[in-house]
C-alpha cells in the first residue's frame, strides 16, 4: 500500500501545472512582424502561472516552436483547434522544440508551463519561446516531388537540416551561422528556412532557377559564386546557399 501512495505522489509531481490551476492561465495572441514569419516571446513563470500564446494558422502550413530556459520544469504543448486540453505535443516528455505540419485550420495554443512539482515550490522560470509558420500545402506542391531517395529528417518536413553561412546588416559577409532546414522539391527546386539570431525565420524559395522570400514583397538579390548561391534579403540579410543545400549530395 505504501509502494502505491509513494506512485502516485511521484506521478502527481510530473503533471504540468495545467492539469491543476486551469483557472491561472493567461492568453496572448501571437503577431508576426511585418515580413516576418516567426517571434519571439519573452515572460516570466512563478508558480502555477500559465501562459497560453493563441495564433492562427492553415492547415498544410508547419508549426515550428522553440522554448529556451534555464529552468529544467519548463515546458510546452501545443493545442489544436478546438482542444479541451488535449495535446498534439507534450513538452514534458518530447523536448523544448517541435515542427510539425498543421493538420486543420483554426486557432492553435502554444501553452508553456512548469511542471506540478516545481510550480507547488513557487519556483519561478524565464524563458523565450520562438514560433513560427511556414509552407502551405499549395506552396509545398509546387516544389514538385522530390526524389524517393532523398530521406527525410526525423520528426521534422525536412530533407536536411544544419548551419549556413549568414550574416546581418553591416557585419562581415558569412560571418555567422544560420540554422536551416531544407524541403526539397523536383531537381533544382526547393524552400530553404533560415533562422538567423534575433529570432524570426527567413523563407527562401528555389523554383525554375529563381529565388523568392516570404513575406510582404521582400526585395530580393540573388548572385553566384562558385557552388553557392548568394542571396540579400531587403539590404539586410545576406545568405549563402551552397547547392548541396538545394540538391542534396
Amino acid at each position: 500500500m505504501w509502494s502505491l501512495f509513494v506512485r502516485f505522489v511521484m506521478a502527481c509531481a510530473l503533471l504540468p501545472a495545467s492539469a491543476w490551476a486551469a483557472d491561472t492561465i493567461e492568453s496572448i495572441p501571437v503577431r508576426f512582424a511585418k515580413g516576418a514569419s516567426s517571434a519571439t516571446l519573452t515572460g516570466t513563470l512563478k508558480g502555477d502561472r500559465i501562459v497560453d500564446y493563441r495564433l492562427r494558422a492553415r492547415a498544410g502550413q508547419t508549426l515550428s516552436v522553440r522554448l529556451e530556459t534555464g529552468h529544467t520544469a519548463n515546458y510546452f504543448n501545443v493545442l489544436p483547434p478546438g482542444s479541451r486540453d488535449e495535446a498534439i505535443f507534450i513538452g514534458s516528455t518530447q523536448g523544448t522544440e517541435w515542427t510539425g505540419q498543421l493538420a486543420s485550420d483554426g486557432e492553435y495554443t502554444v501553452r508553456v508551463y512548469l511542471m506540478r512539482s516545481a510550480a507547488r515550490r513557487n519556483e519561478t522560470a524565464r524563458y523565450a519561446l520562438t514560433v513560427g509558420i511556414t509552407v502551405s500545402g499549395q506552396s509545398a506542391a509546387s516544389l514538385g516531388r522530390a526524389p524517393a531517395s532523398d530521406a527525410r529528417v526525423a520528426g521534422t518536413p525536412y530533407h536536411a537540416t544544419g548551419q549556413l553561412p549568414c550574416s546581418m546588416g553591416a557585419a562581415p559577409a558569412a560571418s555567422a551561422q544560420c540554422d536551416f532546414g531544407v524541403i526539397r522539391g523536383a531537381p533544382g527546386n526547393a524552400e530553404v528556412h533560415v533562422t538567423p539570431s534575433g529570432g524570426f525565420r527567413r523563407v527562401l524559395r528555389f523554383v525554375g532557377g529563381t529565388v523568392s522570400a516570404d513575406g510582404d514583397a521582400p526585395r530580393v538579390q540573388t548572385g553566384r559564386e562558385d557552388d553557392a548561391w548568394l542571396i540579400d534579403v531587403n539590404d539586410y540579410e545576406h545568405y549563402r546557399i551552397p547547392d548541396a543545400v538545394i540538391s542534396g549530395g
